[in-house]
């Protein structure tokens, strides 16, 4: 299994998230194969003003015959049930965010634009850094035996080169868009390649991620044990004149950053040899 430099705990904010989520268990526990409690919540992270995360876990076949009807008897139970309301008034965006999952993970392709897909993503917040509250059947167990601590070797060279060749796309676009004074434009593509050089961080350490526009100082100094990397990354993005040329100097750095901690694997084979 995956090990991790500091060891998360479950923790509710309020006594409305803990009511909330044993309403949740009781009403679905006996009907699917585990109730898994996900994000801040599931890490101890979350304020009042945060929402309950839940993932209903079913295996696949159970998925296809019943995920449209749990959907739509947990949007109607939601609706009339007082102890969600009860969470509501607790915070300012607390409430409920429920997904219905099958423990499928798939590529679901990486756009030029996009930023990271949520491959591992996915695989991270459901088998890594989820709580189960309630599991009727092994099928929990037997997917973290399949993906942790990591996915093939092959897998995650073939992800690796993906995601700098994407990153490296948006650093390469920045000095072309800024001479052109599309400087907003230079922003967004930074912003992106900060989040694919987060993605290939994590691939290149065999560590799942939690998210790429959250929780990075958790998932830097935390969970990858990189303190002086976060300091660089919070200086990518104190921009003083965002029409000079100093977005371009960022880029570079990302580039030297994406270097040093997510090289490019053939680079570093052909050095080893």
């Amino acid at each position: 299994m995956q090990t991790l430099p500091y060891n998360p705990q479950p923790a509710y904010p309020t006594p409305a998230h803990a009511a909330a989520a044993r309403a949740i268990v009781e009403r679905y526990g006996a009907e699917t194969d585990a109730v898994l409690l996900l994000n801040s919540c599931a890490r101890g992270k979350a304020s009042p003003d945060s929402c309950l995360d839940i993932g209903l876990l079913l295996r696949p076949e159970q998925y296809a015959a019943n995920a449209a009807s749990l959907e739509k008897s947990w949007e109607e139970w939601y609706a009339a049930t007082p102890v969600f309301r009860a969470l509501e008034a607790a915070g300012h965006f607390a409430d409920v965010h429920l997904d219905v999952i099958n423990g499928i993970y798939t590529q679901t392709g990486h756009g030029w634009t996009s930023g990271p897909d949520a491959f591992e993503l996915e695989i991270g917040n459901h088998l890594v850094y989820a709580h189960p509250l309630a599991q009727r059947s092994s099928y929990w167990d037997e997917l973290r035996a399949e993906w942790l601590p990591y996915y093939s070797d092959a897998l995650r060279t073939e992800r690796l080169a993906m995601v700098r060749k994407f990153c490296l796309n948006n650093l390469d676009h920045i000095p072309l868009y800024s001479a052109r004074g599309l400087y907003f434009q230079c922003l967004d593509r930074l912003y992106n390649a900060h989040r694919e050089f987060l993605q290939a961080l994590f691939i290149n350490r065999r560590l799942y991620p939690i998210a790429y526009d959250k929780w990075i100082h958790e998932q830097v100094v935390e969970i990858l044990g990189l303190p002086e990397l976060y300091g660089s990354l919070l200086a990518l993005f104190q921009i003083r004149d965002l029409q000079s040329g100093e977005i371009v100097e960022k880029s570079e750095h990302l580039r030297q950053l994406l270097n040093r901690y997510a090289p490019d694997q053939s680079v570093v084979a052909s050095a080893s040899c």
